[in-house]
């Protein structure tokens, strides 16, 4: 009998595996051999991969930067309504990009909230406004990391630290500068990776040839021109840049974003001051404002745009419940199939979870187009555009769900695994009774993350997709290029609440009842 469920994790593992290297190195070979000719590197792809390294940076070093201090305040201080603002760091990519963007230029645009107050128009497209966007998503996620890292360090030694006499500057160079040399690098990575292949951002708010991402220039290279050999070259660099950095990240210790709580504080006796507490207040005040402001923008904005909104958007939001429920399904079978089978073999483990960061390595623009080039000799691919986004979406939010659920997994095998050998637990016994059990908790939250994702989505439907046949998220986005703003946030407070909505439900529904 274990003989059987190790051959059959085995073989999911495989199939799980073969399927992620088809989406990601697959549809890359694909378009490479449908391409001509492919020469160098002309100025324009030069500029585009500059760029993209630079905005990369820049945004993660700015969200890192200003995470430190806030991440700082929260972990020392405590105040009402400290639980739900930590609650809203969180879940940082739970918000649609596109649902965001609007938010954004509602408060920073050329008509926004601080260009009237200033008298003088803002202009926040080109680098600055797709750095503020990217701090405005990756704030919060650095926010979370590093403040786990506040919370694991042992209060014993912020007592020892009081009966020393040390100042906060004490405490900050001998307990709180270690720790944050072994989480930081590691935060740094994850938004790094994740600005390397922003398409919504840049799309919106890229103002031009001078602030156009590597992933933006793929989308033009198909879109406008449909040269194969410009988008395959543009991918092949880009899939190089991202996976140096899944090699780095490989080696080095990558904080987890968690779904339980992180409410814990403690009494830190260097940090009393009224100064410090007046710093520590300023932060937490100024963070919060910079986050829910733009969100709130959205709110107000879109309850009379909902009477204003077209059936088309209504249309679009059940086209986007459909590719939600088929991502989450597909991403959830991977995902467990690739837990298992790590947890499962003795050898390669680290080789296995690298393969899951060839998601994010892969342009998921290039894995429409390949499927797409894929599909057409057996059938019309535009009737399948929906499951291709589905699809799509399921890789790339892959390595986030196997984040959560190998170290769970691991956790639980070391706990009751010798128990469960002893008592003859083996196949879908031990499935049902030791593992979904006590996976509830991280099966919810990844399912939640992968369904608003799926939900908010602005990536591969924007290439090949028809009017008849859109998202909730490209059919905000065409009322907004068609100027009709009002419709436009009627359709951002309608996304904004379906994806607030799966994750909640996902989420809550893996903590009711769920074993420790």
């Amino acid at each position: 009998m274990a003989a059987r469920a190790s051959l059959t994790i085995r073989l999911f593992g495989g199939a799980a595996i073969a399927v992620l290297l088809t989406l990601s190195l697959g549809t890359l070979i694909a378009v490479l051999l449908r391409a001509e000719a492919i020469s160098g590197f002309g100025r324009p792809e030069w500029a585009a991969v500059r760029f993209t390294l630079m905005q990369a940076t820049l945004s993660a070093l700015i969200s890192v930067s200003l995470a430190i201090p806030l991440a700082r305040a929260l972990a020392r201080r405590q105040f009402p309504g400290r639980s739900a603002l930590i609650t809203l760091l969180g879940a940082p990519f739970i918000l649609p990009v596109i649902v965001a963007i609007l938010g954004l230029v509602a408060i920073f645009g050329r008509n926004g909230v601080i260009s009237n107050i200033l008298g003088f128009p803002l202009d926040i497209y080109g680098l600055q406004g797709i750095l503020l966007a990217h701090v405005f998503f990756n704030l919060p996620l650095a926010t979370r990391l590093i403040l786990q890292g506040w919370l694991a360090i042992p209060s014993e030694r912020f007592r020892l630290a009081a009966s020393l006499g040390f100042t906060s500057g004490n405490v900050a160079r001998t307990i709180e500068r270690p720790m944050l040399i072994e989480i930081v690098p590691g935060a740094f990575l994850v938004i790094f990776l994740i600005c390397l292949t922003s398409f919504a951002v840049a799309l919106a708010l890229g103002g031009g040839p001078a602030a156009t991402t590597v992933e933006l220039a793929i989308y033009q290279a198909f879109r406008f021109d449909f040269d194969l050999s410009k988008a395959a070259l543009l991918a092949s660099a880009q899939f190089v840049i991202c996976a140096i950095a899944g090699i780095i990240a490989l080696r080095l210790s990558i904080p987890q974003v968690a779904g339980g709580e992180l409410d814990r504080t403690l009494d830190r006796w260097d940090a009393k001051s009224p100064f410090l507490r007046l710093q520590d207040g300023v932060i937490i005040i100024l963070s919060a404002v910079f986050l829910l402001v733009p969100l709130s923008a959205v709110v107000l904005r879109g309850l009379p745009g909902v009477l204003e909104m077209p059936v088309s958007v209504w249309q679009a939001a059940l086209r986007s419940i459909f590719v939600t429920v088929i991502a989450t399904t597909v991403c959830m079978a991977m995902s467990l199939s690739l837990a298992f089978f790590v947890q499962n073999i003795k050898r390669g483990k680290i080789w296995v979870e690298g393969v899951s960061l060839l998601a994010i390595a892969a342009s998921p623009l290039v894995m429409g187009t390949g499927l797409f080039l894929i599909l057409f000799p057996m059938m019309d691919p535009s009737r399948a555009m929906l499951f291709i986004t589905a699809l799509v979406n399921a890789a790339m939010a892959l390595p986030f769900a196997l984040r959560a659920l190998v170290p769970a997994l691991r956790q639980i095998e070391g706990t009751y695994g010798k128990l469960a050998d002893s008592l003859g637990m083996h196949g879908f016994t031990r499935l049902r009774y030791l593992y979904l059990p006590r996976l509830r908790r991280p099966l919810g939250f990844s399912a939640g993350l992968i369904a608003a994702l799926a939900m908010g989505d602005l990536g591969v439907i924007t290439l090949f997709s028809d009017p008849n046949r859109a998202t909730l998220p490209l059919e905000m986005y065409r009322l907004m290029a068609s100027y009709r703003l009002e419709a436009a946030s009627g359709a951002a407070l309608l996304l904004l609440m379906f994806s607030l909505s799966v994750f909640w439900i996902f989420d809550k529904g893996g903590r009711v009842n769920a074993d420790v």
